[in-house]
């Protein structure tokens, strides 16, 4: 017997799966390196202190249990205590929400804060999280181009000055997801200064803030508005499979994303919330680990940058890595990294086309390289391999 299915909500014809999470899958083979996924190197996360965490955790009964909405009370208190100490004021507990990751907050708060055709700034390229969240919440998106100083704010005010008006902006503040660059305190201080006059809220997408390599991030964007909502995980500097993510709001908007966390997933996972308490309260080990995982990945992003500008000379403008995860690269002499892309992986390597990122720039002679997972010697490879497919 055969029938006809109910037919699926209609927003979803507006989304398309991740090109990253796609180009994972062809990029499985162990003879291929990967530059193309955004992870952290597995090798540098902490197992032995997770697992004294777990067993002293275990040792009670309340990790088996549900934990509140907002997350595990203890949780909260030590992200209050270091967020005061990153945003420069008191941070109090009830501006703190804890989320299964920071991508979770970003999708519950395009539920508090959009309805249906609000207008998004993004910056262009973009996170392509924060565009599967807002294309699923019908929002219109706007991208404001990037360039070596962060997202370009007088793009944003010409956009205002015509009449434009956001719900939001989103920026990836530091060493951005895909392009590699920080913004500079002048235009963080700008784009606070811009949400309060017109009454925009800013998400402050920070994940990747404490991986700086040569000097600290500039303050948050937070720090200079309350229109401000900051995001940031500990995936980037103790494991992804904690899925500890928290959020800095004020208590109205942490009250209203309470009420649809509930009814997404009721809570978050005590067990994990509480390894994440242990760990993230121990300043002296944290201080020590996150200062070795800052070494490694900066003596990698050296690596790659140096070999590509060696490799290609002027036929590459790449940024220097000076934090973060990635490298952004463009081809000044035409090259389609869609077209060369099949050539890399028959060579053994794999990147990201810029155009997996583009909103209304088509990014087609560009790419994102990710250097956490590689030794130096095999990033060496890894350009030599890319060198060979583009004929180099």
């Amino acid at each position: 017997m055969s029938a006809t299915l109910p037919p699926l909500a209609g927003k979803l014809g507006g989304l398309r799966s991740s090109a990253i999470r796609d180009l994972l899958k062809l990029t499985a083979r162990p003879e291929v390196i990967g530059l193309a996924g955004g992870l952290p190197d597995a090798e540098l996360m902490p197992r032995e202190r997770l697992a004294v965490a777990a067993d002293n955790a275990l040792r009670g009964t309340g990790c088996l249990q549900y934990t509140e909405s907002p997350g595990w009370a203890p949780l909260r208190a030590v992200l209050a205590d270091r967020e005061s100490v990153r945003l420069g004021r008191a941070v109090d507990v009830a501006e703190v929400f804890v989320t299964h990751g920071s991508q979770q907050a970003l999708s519950l708060l395009a539920e508090v804060l959009l309805e249906p055709g609000a207008l998004v700034v993004v910056e262009d390229p973009a996170y392509v999280g924060a565009l599967q969240v807002f294309r699923a919440a019908g929002a219109r998106i706007v991208a404001v181009p990037l360039d070596g100083a962060g997202m370009r704010v007088d793009v944003l005010k010409d956009l205002l000055a015509r009449g434009e008006r956001p719900a939001l902006v989103h920026t990836v503040s530091n060493f951005h997801n895909p392009g590699g660059v920080t913004q500079s305190p002048a235009r963080r201080r700008e784009l606070a200064e811009l949400a309060a006059a017109h009454g925009f809220w800013v998400i402050e997408d920070d994940p990747y803030g404490e991986l700086w390599f040569d000097r600290p991030a500039p303050e948050p964007v937070a720090t200079y508005s309350p229109n401000v909502i900051r995001l940031s995980s500990a995936s980037k500097i103790i494991s992804p499979t904690l899925r500890v993510g928290w959020m800095v709001a004020p208590d109205p908007v942490c009250r209203a994303v309470e009420l649809l966390k509930q009814g997404a997933d009721l809570c978050g996972s005590a067990l994990t919330q509480q390894i994440a308490t242990e760990l993230l309260a121990d300043e002296t080990w944290l201080t020590s680990h996150v200062d070795s995982v800052r070494h490694a990945y900066g003596e990698r992003a050296k690596t790659l940058v140096h070999e590509l500008r060696t490799r290609f000379g002027d036929r590459v403008r790449c940024t220097d890595a000076t934090g973060g995860m990635f490298v952004w690269v463009d081809f000044t002499d035409g090259t389609d990294t869609e077209l060369l892309l099949p050539g890399a992986l028959a060579a053994g390597v794999a990147y990201v086309p810029g155009s997996a990122f583009a909103v209304d720039g088509d990014y087609r002679h560009s790419m994102r390289l990710c250097f956490t997972t590689s030794d130096a010697a095999t990033l060496t490879a890894a350009v030599d391999r890319l060198a060979r497919a583009a004929g180099e």
